[in-house]
């Protein structure tokens, strides 16, 4: 009817053990990785440049386009907020394609 108590006991111990081992090799694996906050700053770095790029050319375009073909609408506000929500989708599939090889290592290294 039931499983034996020591029996369960002991899949649950060796799931554990398992668990424990794969986190502590994780962790060597991060400790001898060259990677660290360098990384992380450059990484910061190029999510800033990737909105803050198509966010100022958007406004110098739209500045010119003002000079240029002055209206009854701000060609500088329009382009500028294109260019901010441009660079957010870049930034986005950008992190999310970085999360997604990074879930993917670690899926390959538990194996």
């Amino acid at each position: 009817m039931s499983e034996n108590p020591e029996t369960k006991s002991a899949k649950d111990r060796t799931a554990f053990s398992r668990e424990i081992g794969a986190k502590a090799a994780r962790k060597l694996r991060a400790r001898k990785s060259t990677q660290g906050v360098w990384l992380g700053l450059g990484m910061m770095g190029l999510i800033g440049w990737s909105v803050a790029l198509p966010t100022l050319l958007g406004a110098a375009l739209g500045i010119w386009l003002d000079n240029r073909h002055p209206g009854s609408h701000s060609w500088t506000l329009m382009l500028l907020i294109i260019g901010l929500v441009i660079g957010c989708l870049n930034a986005w599939h950008w992190v999310a394609k970085e999360d997604r090889e990074m879930r993917e290592q670690q899926e390959d290294d538990d194996d």
